[in-house]
């Protein structure tokens, strides 16, 4: 069973940088996907970023050249790092994986090919 502990949200103004972490247990899998997702009130989880056990990344239009997403492997960690916060912005991210899944350099991360979820941090952005 893995486990993943998202950290890192807050409230913020415009303009700013967060950086979210997520920490993963141990898994074996040698090919996985994982991915940042955010949820606004009301709203189903919308794919924000994916990164694959191979290095590749793809991200939301909504987020391109504003967020980066990368992994440290010795610590087990996923990050997201996001610049240039909007209020739109605002919303509770989450992390997810999926073992044995290359999602590759295209793939903005949809959230019915994740099996295992943290459990969310908020991200509040004011203008």
């Amino acid at each position: 069973q893995v486990q993943l502990v998202e950290s890192g949200g807050g409230s913020v103004q415009a303009g700013s940088s967060l950086r979210l972490s997520c920490a993963t247990s141990e898994y074996h899998s040698y090919l996985y996907s994982m991915a940042w997702f955010r949820q606004f009130p009301g709203k189903e989880r919308e794919g924000v970023a994916s990164i694959d056990s191979t290095g590749n990344t793809a991200y939301a239009d909504s987020v391109k050249g504003r967020f980066a997403i990368y992994q440290d492997n010795a610590k087990r960690t996923l990050y997201l790092q996001m610049n240039s916060l909007k209020p739109e912005d605002t919303a509770t991210y989450y992390c997810a994986m999926e073992p044995g899944f290359r999602s590759g350099s295209n793939y903005v991360p949809r959230q019915n090919r994740y099996t295992y979820w943290g459990q969310g941090t908020q991200v509040t952005v004011s203008s």
